[in-house]
């Protein structure tokens, strides 16, 4: 349901819903609304279960190992404020974490009397190796559990997480594994992989409803979670359901529905390409990185990761003149820009003090939309001399609509 005439190369942020997804939500809506008892009470966990079952499948995880949440910063807030601390525990993150995330440790820190430490991890960055490094380095004897990212937000880095869950874990440290862009990004084994909890958005890269993520743990570290909202599970059972399921599944009324939707939209995004969601992955991967030449070469600057760091997104340093304007909104300047002039919707964010952009490629997207974008850009630096800028300005003004769709 994108606008027709809008160049939407931020699906990172809140992803976007095929019209046959939402056409099922709006089913699953006007049968609860006909009947809610029967839907939300007597229903409820008959519907639920086939899309757990789904999603276990395509996580590579058992269906009694996970839960549905409504998004990962729920999920993060869960296992952060469960976790038992002690005063002089340590908490390790990194310097590329989200910033929803970091405030849920800072918090959770500050009432235990514990300590966060920050791994400061370089940007631009020559490969995973340092990642780990860094990393390896903040580790100590206090540290009790490390909270990393699988795909970081802002710089789009795709972090070496199996190599960082099995250094970690031989060192006696757990790992909560923030998964927000993962799922439908990067192939999943949850249970291969081994971490003490993982989370990740539905909405982003399945491309199911918005309000729709995951929570998995392993067997030996569900007994002491907690939902962040405590409700009838902690105290009533069902045949069928581990504990750790009783206590989130419910968590109040609300809508369910999306969750519902989830099986149909992994079995609907995964038959869109020959060869199912590998081909897919690989489509959009190599459309972030195409994307990210077409840019670097128009704004005459340096990728700043290795092309394998990347998923189906990519962050771009910006031109020296654009690093030193300030912006107290929450919209950059020039990306208010090139919303209000072009039609394009592109997210402008700091990585550390490095002002970038950050592109994302999906199936509604085309390679033209970054030619645009990058013409769109030079045009308003004004400056004709650099490198593809006759190519690239002669893009603005071209009707792109045969190519969004």
């Amino acid at each position: 349901m994108l606008e027709r005439n809008m160049v939407f190369l931020n699906h990172g942020s809140f992803g976007a819903c095929p019209r046959p997804i939402l056409a099922l939500q709006d089913s699953l809506r006007r049968e609860m609304e006909r009947s809610p008892v029967q839907f939300l009470w007597r229903n409820y966990d008959s519907r639920l279960q086939p899309s757990r079952t789904a999603l276990a499948a395509f996580l590579g995880a058992k269906p009694r190992d996970l839960v549905f949440v409504t998004n990962a910063t729920t999920a993060v807030n869960a296992v952060v404020r469960s976790w038992p601390l002690r005063r002089g525990d340590e908490i390790l993150t990194t310097s590329l974490d989200y910033n929803a995330c970091r405030n849920v440790l800072t918090e959770t820190a500050r009432a235990a009397g514990a300590k966060v430490v920050v791994a400061q991890i370089p940007f631009p960055i020559g490969g995973p190796d340092e990642v780990l490094a860094a990393v390896m380095a903040a580790v100590t004897r206090r540290t009790r559990y490390a909270m990393l990212d699988h795909v970081t937000s802002a710089s789009a880095l795709v972090f070496p997480i199996r190599k960082l869950v099995g250094v970690l874990n031989a060192c006696g440290i757990e790992t909560l594994v923030d998964g927000a862009h993962a799922p439908g990004m990067l192939p999943l084994n949850l249970t291969a992989l081994g971490p003490a909890w993982y989370c990740g958005n539905l909405h982003k890269w399945v491309c199911a409803p918005k309000g729709c993520a995951f929570l998995w743990a392993r067997e030996d570290r569900q007994d002491l979670l907690q939902p962040a909202v405590i409700s009838h599970g902690n105290n009533s059972t069902r045949s069928g359901f581990s504990r750790f399921q009783d206590r989130f599944d419910w968590a109040g009324t609300f809508d369910p529905t999306a969750w519902l939707c989830v099986a149909e939209a992994i079995r609907w995004l995964g038959g869109r390409l020959p060869g199912g969601w590998p081909a897919l992955r690989r489509h959009n991967h190599n459309l972030a990185v195409e994307a990210r030449r077409i840019l670097c070469a128009a704004l005459d600057v340096e990728a700043p990761c290795p092309a394998g760091m990347l998923g189906s997104m990519a962050t771009i340093p910006l031109p020296p003149r654009l690093q030193n304007r300030c912006f107290t909104g929450k919209v950059a300047p020039e990306q208010q820009r090139l919303h209000d002039e072009h039609r394009i919707e592109v997210p402008f964010v700091k990585v550390g003090e490095l002002s970038c952009c950050r592109v994302s490629a999906h199936l509604h997207n085309h390679v033209e939309e970054y030619a645009f974008l990058a013409a769109a850009m030079v045009q308003g630096l004004g400056d004709t001399t650099l490198p593809s800028a006759a190519t690239a300005i002669g893009l603005i003004g071209t009707k792109l609509e045969g190519n969004i769709s």
